[in-house]
């Protein structure tokens, strides 16, 4: 399956569907489109430059989430090679097909529409740069290898040598404005994060705390951060340009 775009989906509650928005554009800095929809439910976070990779749905019922849209040329054909690798199909909408990999994450695959330009960092005042270019799958331990091996094999980027365990990343695509990273953990359930790429973490965690998110834990190259109703995400000290 040849994997032409990556989307990262945050999937919002009805009832903070407008502050969510508005915390995730600024985080971000997008511009919103128009919704779209039968229900007005979807929005495309646009950036000023490059194409779009972050887009938003407004949810009906529970907390919501994070999914990642796989954009392909043939979503029915990628869907069949996906389960003869393990997936299950959750729900097909003709248009695209929800899916759930091996270790349960949930990620669905859409139609390509052409696109192919990255969007650049931002320079925030004060210099600091950040983007955000990474989606985490948490991977419940006894999940974990099979995980590994299935994207590998779905999206034919071979994860390099692991001088990590507990945190593999597929191989960095320059042409995808979007990366994955499978994360071994000892939660029950898969969860799926995104995650920013900044050059100085304090300066960033400031500008986000400035939007009403706060530090739930912080390490030395990596933090978690809550959203202002209480969506978890990381920043991390990576180079945004190039995500290493």
């Amino acid at each position: 399956m040849h994997v032409q775009w990556l989307t990262a989906y945050l999937d919002l509650p009805g009832a903070d569907f407008g502050s969510e928005v508005t915390f995730w554009r600024a985080i971000s800095g997008s511009t919103v489109s128009p919704p779209r929809g039968d229900h007005k439910e979807f929005a495309t976070l646009e950036p000023f430059n490059g194409d779009a990779h972050l887009r938003v749905q407004r949810v009906s019922d529970g907390p919501g989430g994070t999914h990642l849209d796989i954009h392909v040329a043939d979503p029915v054909s990628a869907s069949l090679e996906a389960v003869s690798l393990g997936a299950s199909l959750i729900a097909d909408y003709r248009t695209h097909r929800v899916m759930s990999s091996p270790g349960g994450g949930v990620f669905c695959l859409v139609p390509h529409q052409g696109e192919s330009e990255r969007a650049r960092p931002i320079r925030w005042p004060g210099g600091t740069i950040s983007i955000i270019d990474q989606v985490c799958f948490d991977v419940p331990t006894e999940r974990f290898d099979a995980e590994v091996a299935f994207w590998e094999a779905l999206t034919g980027h071979p994860t390099p040598g692991r001088h990590d365990p507990d945190r593999v990343g597929l191989t960095r695509n320059p042409a995808l404005a979007l990366q994955v990273l499978l994360v071994r953990s000892d939660v029950a359930e898969p969860a799926t994060y995104i995650e920013v790429a900044a050059t100085d973490i304090d300066d960033e965690i400031e500008r986000h705390e400035g939007w009403g998110a706060s530090v739930v834990k912080q390490c030395t190259e990596r933090v978690m951060m809550s959203d202002p109703i209480g969506r978890r995400y990381f920043i991390s000290a990576r180079n945004p340009r190039t995500g290493a």
